[in-house]
């Protein structure tokens, strides 16, 4: 049986397009290193998603009774969440719509050598 631990971060006032950019650096990497790249990454959506990590981390640690430096990130997926709209006064008495993104990250961490 493959020990797993998950845990998800919805509505992040972020752009799925630009967190998808910090995701990919930490993609299957083991979870002390991709701490170590987020912690180091200058994207808003960094703190984030290591606060995620922390909490995935802390969940398989607690709930699984699994180690820190046995985990790698098996998965991490970066879905659009609910699209706020806005308007934005324009010219001649018109208005131009505004599109306000969010994510909603999903990570899973499993254990390595399991």
């Amino acid at each position: 049986m493959e020990k797993t631990s998950r845990a998800q971060l919805n509505q992040l006032r972020i752009s799925p397009r630009k967190v998808r950019a910090v995701a990919n650096l930490i993609r299957n990497k083991k979870a002390v290193e991709a701490r170590s790249i987020l912690r180091f990454t200058i994207k808003r959506s960094a703190r984030p998603l290591a606060k995620l990590l922390d909490s995935a981390i802390a969940n398989a640690e607690h709930n699984a009774k699994m180690t820190a430096e046995k985990l790698f990130i098996q998965e991490i997926r970066v879905d659009e969440g609910r699209t706020l709209k806005r308007f934005r006064p324009s010219s001649r008495g018109r208005t131009s719509p505004i599109a306000k993104r969010t994510s909603q990250v999903t990570i899973i961490l499993e254990e390595y050598g399991s």
